[in-house]
């Protein structure tokens, strides 16, 4: 619809009319656009969904079309509603966990999973999907750093972008054919909870906030995001829904954003909750004006906007500009010309989980594993050695994550069908199932059908470890339920449960030849895992390929090339842990066990068992100095660092080359560096390549003493290796 057609619409609507559009209708509210029992407990009526702008989790081509076309019949100017949905790593075919892509440390991998996340959903009807999450992520003890992709402000910006990119395209006018539109989330600061504890108090310093946490939603909003999200939590002890100075100020003007701000579920009404709003009146006028445009859930808009406009206390003028925003959105995606858009039964036979959607999930699969480590190269396997493959997840489905609530279970590739589809020669035996889940825990969440057991614990730990002792290698898998990670799944302890540390015990103990493969949603306290197994290899939660991907990764089909894109803690005492920290004045440079009064624990070490950017492969690569091509840099130049990287191992791999920078001093105390590139090379046997990376002004910028965003002349420190604790180094001097 052209501009003006669309502004003489917006002419046309009663003030009703406009705030409907600014509501956002639950599922189970919704039936034919009529008020059903649970809408009226909430006191909502047929008239308030007769103009509500969105729905939220609807899903299906054909139902979507009936609740379309009955709600554009009842609306008074027959504007079509807003489909939208958590669409967090795939549709049907589900992708590895955002936290697993990031180890991909492959934006255009990442891109290309959203983009078929995009088309599957669209075809289905969805119009708006609530990702990518670009929450920086610290502390492993919150559930939903499964959800981001990690402790880095860097590679999360690169991978938000990507995601844009996948699921709306590169047309920044229009959403076109098999695209749906991004929501950023959850703006801002939602990944740093006190105590891990989600929806908890958030605490971070201004210079915190945009040195470190805010790139991330800009790189998302700069590559075009059509809506952002609010977070649950208080910043500065204003809940974000609320917060006036963090969305009209920050996000609107100074980061740019023009498109649609929605909150996350109920978080309007939590206002109340939060203790600064008394009532929902109170809440409706504070999240208006601090720019809200959209109630995700609950009617504090619906049922109050009225009556503040008519008080005084909103201005319309406020309520136009949200409604416009909405209805621009809507014309966005072209649903004014078709508001059914991708909606199609024929595409959703034809295209959710093909086979081209399931190779990618697979190709995706196999390159976020991450291998931690592996004596006596017990890594790849030969199909002509007898493995027992044993533990609770060598059988599951349910591999796919807390998020992926569209997924189909039953569809997922176990290791054990993996193992047999693509290794068919392989000498490759299985133990009876077991569960093996941690009894002391209870699980709350959205799992559907747990694993049952085939035997009772103790005779499929006995069996397990029969068969270990018969076997010539172990492949031990195991981890954490699924639903021990994503929303509301803080956890006080990060080991794994305790019947599972006895079967590893155990089985060690009669084949020490063990690999264990993990499945888990967030970094783990590995320190008994990794001192009893030879090899460790970081699995995830892989979606609906993961067998098929680990079975080729495990047999050397492919090769591991997964970084981490989360620090793995020594324990849960270290946390928050993350490679980009602050230098202290005491810094600890000795053992800790050996030295006093330095910023350090008594009992553990400061460092994380295995850092960021760490992993392994099934070869070796050697790394040589640093060389610079000058020794100065100036504003408006570029400054280039290199660097040889050969294979010296015996099979082709890829390695993904490392660039961080450390400056050296600052009006404000600095990180002990920082990533600023990456490049990966793959080289056969022998093979050298030299990789190459240039440096400017622009990339040495951070917010100094005065608030500025800028440079500081001085000394900087260039890094170069295979992860954050890269050792070949040499410096500059900035002018």
């Amino acid at each position: 619809m052209q501009q003006e057609k669309l502004l003489a619409l917006f002419g046309e609507l009663s003030l009703e009319e406009k705030i409907g559009e600014l509501f956002q209708v639950p599922p189970f509210f919704f039936d034919g656009g009529n008020a059903t029992g649970p809408a009226e407990e909430m006191g909502i009526c047929s008239e308030d969904i007769r103009v509500a702008g969105s729905c939220l989790s609807l899903i299906g081509a054909q139902k979507l079309a009936q609740v379309q076309k009955l709600h554009m019949e009842n609306h008074p100017h027959h504007i079509p509603m807003l489909f939208m949905a958590d669409i967090i790593n795939g549709y049907r075919t589900v992708f590895p966990i955002p936290l697993a892509q990031g180890c991909t440390f492959d934006p255009d991998m990442t891109e290309k999973c959203a983009a078929i996340a995009a088309r599957e959903s669209a075809a289905s009807g969805i119009h708006v999907t609530f990702s990518p999450m670009v929450d920086l992520v610290r502390d492993a003890r919150w559930g939903r750093v499964m959800e981001s992709t990690g402790e880095d402000p860097y590679l999360n910006g690169l991978m938000a972008a990507a995601m844009v990119r996948g699921y709306q395209g590169q047309d920044r006018e229009h959403i076109g054919r098999g695209k749906v539109a991004a929501c950023v989330k959850h703006f801002a600061g939602y990944g740093a909870p006190d105590g891990g504890r989600d929806y908890n108090t958030v605490e971070l310093s201004e210079r915190t906030l945009r040195q470190d946490y805010l790139p991330g939603y800009q790189a998302a909003i700069d590559a075009g995001a059509a809506l952002v999200m609010t977070s649950f939590n208080t910043l500065d002890r204003v809940p974000s829904s609320a917060n006036a100075w963090l969305m009209r100020q920050v996000l609107r003007k100074e980061m740019g954003f023009d498109g649609v701000l929605i909150s996350d579920w109920a978080a309007i009404q939590e206002l109340i909750a939060h203790g600064i709003a008394e009532d929902a009146l109170q809440a409706a006028s504070l999240a208006m004006n601090a720019g809200v445009d959209i109630d995700m859930a609950t009617p504090v808009y619906i049922k109050n906007l009225k009556a503040l406009v008519e008080s005084g206390r909103v201005s319309e003028a406020l309520i136009d500009e949200a409604a416009l925003r909405v209805l621009m959105l809507k014309n966005k995606l072209g649903l004014f010309e078709n508001p059914y858009k991708d909606a199609s039964e024929a595409d959703e036979q034809s295209i959710l989980m093909c086979e081209s959607h399931r190779e990618a999930a697979r190709s995706c699969a196999e390159k976020t594993f991450v291998l931690l480590k592996n004596e006596e190269a017990l890594l790849p396997l030969n199909p002509e050695e007898t493995v027992a493959f044993i533990g609770p997840y060598v059988d599951s489905r349910f591999i796919s994550g807390a998020w992926s609530i569209f997924g189909d279970d039953d569809s997922c590739v176990t290791l054990r069908e993996g193992v047999k589809c693509m290794v068919p020669g392989a000498r490759a035996v299985f133990a009876p199932g077991c569960t093996l889940i941690d009894p002391g825990v209870e699980i709350v969440g959205f799992q559907k059908n747990p694993p049952r057991e085939t035997l009772d614990p103790e005779t499929a730990l006995a069996e397990a470890v029969r068969l270990a002792s018969t076997a010539d290698k172990v492949v031990l898998v195991l981890g954490e339920p699924r639903d021990y990670s994503g929303e509301c799944a803080s956890r006080s302890e990060l080991t794994l449960p305790k019947c599972q540390m006895k079967l590893l015990e155990q089985v060690c103990e009669v084949n020490p030849k063990v690999c264990v493969v993990l499945f888990n949603g967030r970094p783990l306290d590995l320190r008994q895992v990794s001192e009893a197994a030879q090899a460790v290899l970081e699995a995830w939660l892989p979606g609906t390929e993961g067998g098929s991907a680990l079975a080729r990764v495990l047999y050397g089909l492919e090769s591991p090339s997964g970084k981490l894109s989360m620090s793995m803690p020594y324990c849960v005492g270290q946390v928050p842990v993350y490679y980009n920290h602050m230098r202290t004045g005491r810094p600890l440079l000795g053992d800790y066990r050996t030295t006093k009064f330095c910023s350090q624990y008594l009992d553990i070490p400061n460092e994380p068992l295995y850092p960021f950017g760490y992993g392994l492969s099934y070869t070796s690569f050697a790394y040589s100095g640093v060389t610079l091509d000058r020794a100065s840099l100036h504003k408006g130049e570029t400054l280039r660092a290199s660097i040889r990287v050969t294979n010296t191992g015996t099979r082709t791999g890829t390695e993904t080359v490392q660039l961080y920078i450390q400056d050296v001093a600052g009006s404000v105390t600095r990180p002990v560096r920082e990533l600023k590139g990456f490049r990966k090379l793959t080289l056969a046997p022998g093979e050298s390549g030299q990789v190459t990376f240039d440096i400017t002004e622009q990339m040495l910028r951070f917010y100094t003493i005065s608030g500025d965003y800028a440079s500081e002349p001085g000394t900087f420190r260039i890094f170069i290796g295979p992860d954050s604790r890269a050792e070949q180094q040499a410096q500059f001097t900035l002018t």
